[in-house]
């Protein structure tokens, strides 16, 4: 055995013992070369993507790891349907109403909502193959959060690529992180953010409290993967009796 196919079994290994990677029902192809780890295919949820490319990113050997991995959506759509709903999203979040918004459409770029002489940010949207990429900039890091949390929650979506830039710059800390759970938690409908407690400590976030079935557990655990920057989740949550 020569040493990367060392390194793909030791990968291999880490991935079978994470609960949250399926891989005999959503397999995971690797390629291992020059240090560069690649992971291509698709898996249930944000976890268990976010959770595959920290255990491959952490093997002994590998230096970079090429992200090809896609969420399977709750449902199948066409790139149109998922760009108009995503825009939908975005121009209907009362926190980004001062933020111009606009959309690559049939390869030019049209302005669905220009915010006048100074917008809160500029937010332009595309969709290939069912990623859902973000660029341009805003005013703050909760402001890109709640975009890529939007985009995370578009019926169709395979991945967000959250490339929007925070102008002027601003500081990460754990309780932006956890400002920006609690906006997003108010906001799901699916879930009582009364009935929940979220702490966070380097950006891992820990979910406590008690909620009605397992399905509002699971939202409640996936809107904090859905975080940017957010690479590990503790759900203490508990369920009613």
């Amino acid at each position: 055995m020569d040493s990367s196919d060392a390194v793909l079994k030791q990968i291999r290994a880490a991935f079978e013992r994470e609960h949250r990677i399926n891989l005999h029902h959503h397999p995971i192809a690797m390629e291992f070369d020059n240090g560069v780890l690649t992971l291509e295919g698709e898996v249930q949820d944000i976890a268990a993507k976010k959770l595959a490319l920290e255990l491959g990113g952490a093997e002994d050997g590998v230096r970079g790891v090429i992200d090809r991995l896609r969420v399977i959506p709750s449902e199948r759509r066409e790139d149109g349907d998922i760009r108009d709903a995503v825009c939908s999203f975005l121009l209907q979040e009362p926190n980004l109403f001062n933020a111009t918004v606009k959309v690559w459409q049939k390869e030019r770029v049209e302005t669905l909502r220009n915010a006048g002489v100074e917008p809160a940010g500029t937010i332009v949207a595309s969709v290939e193959n069912g990623v859902i990429t973000l660029d341009g900039e805003v005013l703050s890091l909760s402001h890109k959060r709640l975009a890529g949390v939007l985009a995370w929650w578009t019926p169709g979506c395979r991945d967000v690529v959250n490339g929007l830039e925070v102008m002027p710059p601003e500081e990460d800390s754990d309780d932006e992180v956890a400002d920006a759970l609690r906006l997003v938690l108010e906001k799901d409908p699916l879930v009582h953010a009364d009935q929940i407690r979220a702490s966070v400590s380097n950006c891992v976030v820990t979910l406590e409290g008690l909620v009605g079935d397992e399905e509002e557990k699971k939202m409640a655990e996936l809107d904090a993967w859905y975080l940017f920057a957010v690479d590990k989740v503790i759900n203490r949550i508990e369920v009613k009796a």
